[in-house]
């Protein structure tokens, strides 16, 4: 509870920014002007009063924050007047009760007076208890932040203090409030009020230097830890230091001076400006700096690489050109052209023309093929002929810009990109990179790694390649590139055009044949756990297996059959069925691997072939896994169903669809030229199907085959079971030219085809086609699908002759 009472006239010692509660005792600098005149006027006024004994000076000691004074003042007496430690003049001011502050008033001196009113404090006797544990809080709390400053003796007499108000105004001498906390303090007059905002202020600055000690901790321990870190490795270079000179080493051997490293490296000039730059950043920055660790990984990869390291190429092209013939049957093309590269080559360095414009005489080479031709293990037998080192670089499934370009040394875990890896991982600066499956590389939000490869391979430009990790120039002119793809449509054009072409078609039977007797079976055998002679395979068993088994382009299947073959042999000899050595003849595949799962369907029974029918056609296809043989069929719907029109189905393409609608427009407007019933077509729906219809399809060249299914069905004439077709058509009735003769024709021979009908301006591609192939083939070069009709079609009512 607090009252005011007893009027007062006092003079004004004003204080500026500073506050001073009851019961506290400041020292006060009497040069002050104000605090002079008002100390004179009290003691002026006390000798006025003829107080003997004396009564002592009162002054009101009132707060002036930015030259306004505050409402409540305290009542000071002037304890004593003399020299402050400094020794200037001072006097000694105890603060008494707090004064409400009125008029101004008129009295002696020069100090302003007031008129005020003394507020009587009183606190319930006895003690509330809420009011006695807020005193226990306060004590507590103050004790603890005592402590910590250390100032025992203040513990002591604040915890002999018992009066509310005199405990909540000892929270004066604090110097961590604010002047405003303390003028709320001052000019709260309930002791009760006062001492829950004292107990208030209190804990919030402990709260907060609870978290600045936490924080200060911590920086201290981090400043610790980095001098700990510091000294250790002084103490370990002073260790290192010792080694050396115990063994005779000198300073500059030590592994991590990259100066001295660089300076004795064998690197291009530009290269090695750049290395010392970065040497003297390392030099600069402190052991604790990332850089330094970027830095220090950089300067390893540069020195790593082999800038000026190239092997000699082997110039003995007949040497390489038998390498390349034992390691590999067919393939002409390929060998052909490796071959003119080092005769190129040799003829290059012996005219001293090793270097031209900057750039050196590589090579970059795309094989195109079908899966299991060879592409992958060919790059390798092409570094085997020319006596070069080589890597293999996978492609496939790279969507990352920065797997080819690498990353910028800024991000966290930075690498070279995968070309550069390939030189380091050799060794040498003109490998045989192979980049296999180039048609498998996709791109999304981190860019197109196929754009980043067309300065790796392109011949103009790659002998300046800049790497993003390394940022110095990488001379690529030297290396052998080879690209390895199944689609051809799937490689970007800008890319395909810096490259060189080279088709791998796959194999015919007979290579098929040399293959697994002289590659595939010495391999298997030995996986098999067979010495060579304990099982041999006759040419008639690989013929079966090649022709029936697996039909394929390539000869990885053909290889699973005869691991397969060599499996079961094994597995019985063990078990005591079968005794070795053991000659596999065809008629032993279907004891052992089972039935055929190819039969071509010349060596069907005529009921069961596709075309018994009218209406079905064979055609034939190139698809991802080469050259296929495709039927085409045919059927018209009842009249009385309505169902007019032409209808589609086995998940065809957009131009497959229209060749459709050309060759039924055809038909329509020739019909009677060639004899056909027309009229069914008007009023009579057309459906046409490509069985194997999960399977898509799209392509100009199935034009031919659907007019002959079609002209099939309505003549009534079944289509020869040994003709296979293949050309665009056009609304004339020309047979226009398609592409991959060499692959078709290929797969026409392996599904039993003795008759194939081309398009005449392909004639020029069976100069691809091996002869072996032709000499069993009956091809027929036509410009007009009547051509096709006729030789396609068997005379009605004759029997389809079957291929021998």
């Amino acid at each position: 509870m607090a009252s005011t009472s007893t009027p007062l006239t006092l003079p004004v010692l004003p204080l500026d920014d500073e506050v001073v509660l009851p019961g506290m005792v400041v020292p006060l600098d009497l040069n002050d002007n104000d605090v002079r005149a008002a100390v004179e006027a009290a003691q002026a006024a006390a000798r006025s009063s003829g107080s003997v004994g004396g009564s002592k000076p009162k002054v009101l000691l009132v707060p002036r924050i930015d030259g306004t004074y505050a409402n409540t003042g305290v009542l000071g007496t002037v304890e004593q007047v003399g020299r402050l430690a400094d020794g200037d003049p001072g006097a000694l001011i105890r603060g008494r009760s707090r004064v409400r502050i009125g008029a101004g008033t008129t009295g002696p001196g020069a100090a302003l007076w007031v008129e005020g009113l003394a507020v009587e404090e009183t606190v319930p006797e006895p003690l509330p208890g809420s009011v006695t544990e807020l005193v226990t809080e306060y004590k507590a709390l103050a004790t603890n932040w005592l402590k910590k400053r250390g100032a025992w003796q203040v513990v002591d007499r604040v915890q002999q203090i018992d009066d509310v108000s005199a405990l909540a105004d000892n929270s004066g001498y604090s110097p961590f409030l604010s002047t405003p906390q303390k003028v709320e303090l001052l000019e709260t007059a309930d002791p009760v009020a006062r001492l829950k905002l004292a107990t208030e202020q209190l804990r919030e600055h402990l709260a907060e230097q609870d978290v600045a000690e936490s924080i200060a901790k911590d920086v201290q321990e981090g400043v610790d830890k980095q001098q700990r870190e510091f000294l250790l490795r002084r103490q370990l270079d002073a260790v290192r230091k010792e080694l050396r000179e115990l063994n005779g080493e000198s300073e500059g051997e030590e592994s991590d001076d990259y100066r001295t490293r660089v300076e004795a490296a064998d690197l291009p000039e530009k290269v090695r400006e750049a290395a010392l730059k970065e040497v003297e950043k390392l030099e600069r920055s402190s052991d604790q700096s990332p850089e330094g660790s970027w830095i220090r990984t950089w300067l390893d990869t540069v020195l790593e690489l082999p800038w000026n390291e190239r092997t000699e190429d082997e110039y003995d092209i007949q040497g390489a050109q038998s390498v390349l013939d034992a390691e590999h049957s067919g393939l002409e093309d390929v060998k052909e052209r490796i071959t003119e590269y080092l005769a190129v080559r040799k003829r290059r360095s012996e005219r001293g023309l090793g270097v031209v414009g900057g750039r050196r005489g590589g090579a970059v080479l795309a094989l195109v093929g079908p899966p299991g031709v060879g592409k992958t293990s060919l790059g390798e037998s092409v570094a085997h002929a020319m006596g070069r080192k080589f890597v293999r670089v996978a492609l496939g499934g790279v969507r990352d810009e920065a797997e080819i370009r690498g990353h910028r040394r800024t991000y966290v875990g930075a690498l070279p990109g995968r070309v550069v890896r390939a030189i380091k991982e050799a060794g040498s600066m003109n490998p045989v990179v192979l980049l296999d499956e180039i048609d498998k590389v996709g791109s999304d939000f981190r860019g197109d790694p196929a754009a980043a490869l067309l300065e790796v391979l392109d011949p103009a430009q790659n002998h300046t390649f800049r790497d993003h990790y390394l940022e110095v120039e990488l001379d690529l002119s030297d290396v052998v590139f080879l690209a390895t793809a199944n689609v051809l449509e799937a490689i970007p054009e800008a890319l395909l055009d810096r490259m060189e072409l080279v088709r791998l078609d796959g194999y015919t039977e007979d290579e098929k044949v040399v293959i697994a007797r002289d590659h595939l079976l010495p391999r298997q055998l030995e996986r098999a756990g067979l010495d060579k002679g304990e099982v041999t395979l006759g040419e008639s068993a690989l013929r079966k297996l090649a022709g029936e088994y697996t039909r394929e382009a390539g000869v990885r299947n053909l290889e699973r059959s005869v691991a397969r073959l060599l499996r079961k042999v094994a597995a019985q000899h063990e078990l005591g069925e079968r005794e070795l050595p053991f000659t596999v003849e065809d008629t032993d595949l279907r004891s052992l691997i089972g039935r055929p799962h190819h039969v071509p369907e010349a060596a069907q029974d005529p009921a069961e072939r596709r075309t018994a029918v009218p209406g079905v056609a064979t055609g034939l296809a190139v698809t991802g896994a080469g050259g296929d043989v495709l039927y085409v069929e045919a059927s018209l719907a009842d009249p009385e169903t309505g169902a007019a029109g032409l209808t589609l189905t086995g998940q065809l393409g957009d131009v497959m669809k229209e060749s459709a609608q050309i060759a039924l427009s055809f038909l329509r407007s020739h019909g009677a030229e060639l004899e056909l019933p027309v009229a069914d077509l008007k009023d009579r729906g057309v459906h046409i199907h490509f069985p194997a219809g999960a399977v898509p399809k799209d392509g100009p060249s199935a034009g031919v085959t659907m007019t002959t299914a079609l002209a099939s069905l309505l003549s009534g004439r079944q289509v020869r079971t040994d003709v296979a077709m293949t050309g665009e058509v056009s609304l004339t009735g020309r047979v226009l030219p398609i592409g991959g003769v060499k692959q078709k024709l290929l797969a026409a021979h392996r599904a039993g085809i003795t008759t194939v009908v081309i398009p005449k301006r392909n004639e020029a591609d069976l100069d691809d086609v091996p002869a072996e192939v032709l000499e069993k083939l009956d091809v027929h070069p036509v410009t007009d699908v009547r051509q096709v009709l006729e030789l396609a079609l068997a005379p009605a009512a004759v029997e389809v002759p079957v291929a021998a």
